[in-house]
């Protein structure tokens, strides 16, 4: 029995919210790759080689994650800083919180159900990065601060210095249209519910204070 955890980089950019009915349609390195894994996983299990089941999540966040977006975003909001992000601070952006990850992996691996195909993690609806930063500071008793997007020639440029930046550049699409995951199928299936997301950023945000 093999149950992976994968991200959304295989459905490459859509125009509406993604399903597991989804085609693994990407064209970038990344997107192939993920999709490369779910192939192949998905073959063994077809094969009857092995049971197999992929959870799918949009971008992490949760106490004592530093390595994301919120990670680099709390310390400015509480410092009353400007916040400066990746693409259009006022596109609709799924976030995935990390306990309701580990909630979803022990299900898939325990009902027959979520074999030989992949389930989205239940998540939250959409906020915008201003959104978020906006919660935050809410729930932190600070004022609003300030946020503003990174233009894409900041981006190319700094990438050609820094590794990481360069390959940010092939999924800047996510936060420069919509990027909506849904997670319907979870829910209905399993009765798998995302936590609020008023308790998920509290408890973000009081390990790190």
């Amino acid at each position: 029995m093999l149950v992976t955890m994968n991200n959304l980089y295989g459905y490459g950019p859509v125009d509406h919210p993604m399903t597991e009915r989804d085609e693994l349609a990407s064209n970038g390195v990344k997107g192939r790759v993920r999709a490369r894994m779910w192939e192949e996983a998905k073959a063994a299990h077809d094969s009857g080689l092995a049971r197999v089941t992929e959870a799918r999540a949009s971008d992490f966040f949760g106490p004592g994650d530093t390595a994301n977006h919120f990670g680099r975003m709390i310390p400015r909001v509480l410092a009353g800083k400007t916040v400066r992000v990746l693409g259009s601070p006022d596109m609709p952006h799924s976030w995935t919180y990390v306990p309701d990850v580990a909630r979803t992996l022990v299900t898939l691996a325990r009902d027959e159900r979520a074999w030989g195909r992949p389930w989205h993690v239940p998540t939250n609806p959409p906020l915008s990065q201003r959104e978020v930063a906006a919660a935050l500071a809410d729930l932190a008793g600070v004022p609003a601060p300030e946020v503003r997007g990174i233009p894409n020639w900041v981006v190319r440029a700094a990438g050609i210095a820094s590794p990481m930046m360069r390959e940010l550049r092939e999924v800047s699409y996510q936060f420069e249209r919509p990027f909506v995951l849904d997670s319907s199928a979870a829910s209905e299936t399993f009765g798998l519910e995302p936590t609020p997301m008023d308790e998920a950023l509290r408890a973000t945000l009081d390990l790190k204070r």
